[in-house]
């Protein structure tokens, strides 16, 4: 479209040629003629199984269902020479949308451009050729005209909080969005499924340490006020010799989350955690089978544009010291030496951040330490008392702040050396990040929760041989009722600030601003004269320039 000023966009096309072109290149499985029947099981299972199907019918989405759900179609990966094979009825629908926009998307990423040494639009959308490059949505989801398209029909069975009780529509999911997609929400709602067994046992474990709060012995015998059990000072020049009642409500508190039925929840969430795994692998096969992603064949796998720019200098520079026979070169890749410094910088860092985290946690520790001793030497009487409960509260919001802070930092990091390493394919590319950014984040969130788990209260020495770092502060220990409260209350301060700031703040609030601003951008920079043409309806590409870019999974699984 012309425009004197603004944003000026170019709609691609792909004719049935190029599109059967590289649906061959790319090996896509598309349905052939043939159809066979799937065999179902029999007896008490398919009963069991109608039962189920019934009394879920209100949670199902209304959205169409294949008509024959005993036929499937055999697929094979697409030729163009044994055309005749398909199933093709119509060759403009053929192809469906989320294929096209594959294709579309693959030859944008291996076209060369002009300039020497880089591929595809992602380096002209890095230089500033283009703002971005994106598939059209099938139209607007909202809005009350009557013409139904499957991005409306996602809307109203799926994508808003009035539906949330409902199974998801994975089949519909899978068509719109693709694969990955459709393997992502499949695994979110199994995950949320199983979740519900599992909170409604951890309710019932915490209601049975309420109900025998009162026979516990240890707290019983902590709390009663003729046991005057006297304990040794907790610091050395100004704390005085305390009565052991005075800590019963953080004994009592601990009971709660620590009583026998805690064992088994723990036996119970074990056996939970691989029955999970199992359900997932088997759902897993399921779709893979239903939405053929499984072949004989290992589909091999286009090396990525950066893979092969690295390539194409490394052959250059080949070229310049000797000139060798071609055959050689149609063979070359990169190999150990070529990847040798990025591997390096990788353990490098990975070394240097892990240790980072370590820090970070000792850092909090000195802090919980000398805050403590700082706040015993106040005046104030309710100061003193309350030394422990302060100290904790504020050491896990620093902690919070901290894994917040380096969550972001590792992220970034983990990408960075995965492109460094240059790997071929964009599933190794996946792979490799997703190990990288595991190894970081999770070292990051839990080696706090670890140390109050496990180490904390461990080296504190005895009355008369105290264990001192940094002299004359002593180690820190637990509390009288056991490390387990803390734990708690450092559990659940990371557990719900990352989910509510991560989760909620991050991934609703900053995109829903983000989209604010550029809009308002966008009205800013419009040229004011063209009021007359703005009166029609505003285009799809226009609508869907406004929206956030898509970030890819890997965040996603990262933050489950």
């Amino acid at each position: 479209q012309n425009k004197s000023q603004g944003l000026s966009f170019v709609r691609i096309h792909a004719p049935w040629q190029v599109l059967s072109r590289e649906a061959e290149l790319l090996k896509i499985k598309m349905p052939t003629k043939k159809m066979y029947e799937i065999t179902e099981e029999g007896g008490i299972l398919k009963k069991l199984n109608e039962i189920w199907c019934k009394l879920t019918e209100p949670l199902q989405p209304q959205v169409p269902q294949q008509e024959n759900t005993n036929m499937k179609s055999l697929s094979y990966p697409f030729s163009r020479e044994k055309i005749y094979l398909y199933n093709i009825k119509d060759k403009d629908t053929f192809f469906d949308n989320g294929t096209r926009s594959r294709i579309v998307r693959e030859i944008l990423k291996r076209t060369s451009t002009k300039a020497r040494n880089s591929m595809g639009i992602n380096t002209l959308i890095a230089n500033n050729v283009y703002d971005a490059a994106y598939p059209l949505h099938d139209g607007e989801y909202e809005g009350q005209n009557d013409d139904m398209n499957d991005r409306k029909l996602l809307y109203r069975e799926w994508a808003r909080y009035g539906v949330f009780y409902k199974f998801q529509p994975i089949d519909l999911i899978r068509k719109y969005f693709g694969e990955k997609i459709g393997l992502y929400f499949a695994w979110l709602g199994l995950y949320t499924e199983f979740l519900i067994p599992s909170s409604v046992v951890g309710i019932i474990v915490f209601l049975y340490g309420c109900i025998t709060i009162e026979s516990d012995i240890p707290s019983k015998e902590m709390c009663d006020q003729r046991n005057a059990f006297t304990m040794c000072p907790l610091c050395d020049k100004f704390c005085d010799y305390w009565n052991l009642s005075s800590a019963c409500a953080t004994a009592r508190a601990s009971h709660l989350f620590d009583n026998p039925a805690t064992v088994f929840f723990s036996i119970f969430m074990a056996l939970w955690a691989t029955m999970f795994l199992e359900q997932w692998k088997r759902l897993q096969m399921r779709l893979s089978y239903f939405w053929d992603l499984t072949g004989l064949e290992e589909e091999e796998e286009h090396s990525r544009p950066e893979y092969e720019t690295k390539l194409l200098q490394k052959k250059l520079k080949n070229k310049n010291i000797t000139t060798e026979n071609s055959n050689e070169d149609e063979k070359e890749k990169l190999t150990w030496s070529d990847r040798m410094p990025g591997y390096a910088a990788n353990f490098g860092l990975i070394l240097f951040m892990i240790m980072l985290t370590f820090s970070a946690v000792f850092g909090v520790i000195v802090y919980r330490i000398t805050t403590a001793a700082a706040l015993s030497f106040s005046t104030n009487e309710t100061t003193r008392s309350n030394v422990r409960v302060t100290v904790t509260a504020t050491a896990v919001i620093i902690n919070l702040v901290v894994i917040l802070i380096l969550d972001e930092i590792y992220g970034a990091v983990a990408k960075w050396l995965t492109e460094i390493e240059v790997p071929k394919t964009e599933k190794t590319f996946e792979e490799r990040l997703i190990l990288k950014a595991f190894l970081l984040k999770f070292v990051n969130s839990y080696a706090p929760i670890f140390y109050v788990a496990f180490f904390k209260g461990r080296f504190v020495g005895r009355p008369g041989h105290y264990v001192y770092v940094f002299d004359g502060y002593r180690m820190e220990e637990c509390a009288p009722g056991g490390c387990l409260m803390e734990l708690c209350v450092q559990l659940s301060i990371i557990m719900l600030g990352k989910q509510l700031i991560q989760n909620n703040l991050f991934e609703i609030g900053i995109p829903k601003l983000k989209k604010l601003f550029r809009k308002l951008k966008d009205e800013r920079t419009e040229p004011k004269e063209m009021d007359s043409s703005q009166s029609k309806d505003p285009q799809q590409w226009d609508l869907d320039y406004i929206l956030e870019p898509f970030t890819g999974l890997t965040p996603e699984y990262m933050e489950m």
